[in-house]
């Protein structure tokens, strides 16, 4: 039976600690006892980590043997802020996926709102990629930034930067990813509800930006995330 991965909050020489509501879940919900095993991911590592000591609000291991890590891709998803519902959805698949980073982007179309209160949910946008790497079995959850404005987006650095576009007809994302060297990452920019405007892809392009589609139907802002750097990892594992 494969072990449930956790991701350590804090680790001290042969000693791995899971505090807080972290540590309160394993303890009360799952019910977990003293010499329990579970795969505990420290940084860029992952032990086997033997229970030694149970509290409400900390759960402390003994690590034992280091178990190979799975490859995370260099690959960060610039998005668009969009319904905070949807967008956390998106948050936890792409995690699941294995991007390394995601940075929210303030769009010309993001709703008022949503901007304002889009710095505030990160804390929890990083809960949630948090819980979707255990369960995904990853080493860390991808970096979440604080949000940025549209003009820093464009100067996100990257080996090939692709904004994904609803008026590209001729360049599909999996051709970019093909032909691409493999320098450097690759950067993802995803708009919101309602797409970039003209004006915002005139910049994307001026700042060097390849423009690329996804096919002839138009997506929803969380699936066009998925299904954009799905084809993006399909491309790269090749």
């Amino acid at each position: 039976m494969t072990r449930r991965r956790w991701i350590a909050d804090q680790v001290a020489g042969s000693r791995a600690m899971l505090l807080g509501e972290h540590a309160q879940h394993l303890a009360r919900v799952l019910r977990a006892r003293v010499g329990q095993e579970f795969d505990i991911a420290t940084e860029s590592k992952i032990y086997r980590g033997r229970i030694i000591s149970i509290a409400d609000d900390r759960v402390e291991f003994d690590l034992g043997d280091e178990i190979p890590a799975p490859t995370v891709h260099s690959v960060t998803l610039a998005i668009s802020v969009f319904k905070f519902d949807r967008m956390e959805w998106a948050i936890e698949k792409c995690t699941e996926l294995g991007l390394a980073r995601i940075v929210p982007v303030i769009a010309h179309r993001t709703e008022a709102h949503l901007a304002a209160a889009a710095t505030k949910r990160v804390e929890r946008w990083q809960r949630v990629a948090r819980q979707a790497s255990e369960q995904a079995r990853r080493v860390l959850p991808p970096e979440i930034s604080l949000p940025i404005k549209f003009k820093a987006a464009t100067s996100l650095p990257g080996g090939v930067r692709i904004v994904l576009s609803e008026v590209e007809a001729d360049v599909m994302l999996k051709d970019i990813v093909r032909s691409w060297n493999g320098e450097g990452e690759v950067v993802l920019a995803l708009g919101p509800e309602g797409g970039w405007t003209e004006a915002e892809l005139k910049l994307f392009q001026e700042a060097g930006w390849r423009s690329a589609s996804l096919g002839d139907t138009i997506l929803r802002a969380e699936t066009a995330a998925i299904a954009g750097l799905a084809v993006v990892l399909a491309e790269l594992v090749e």
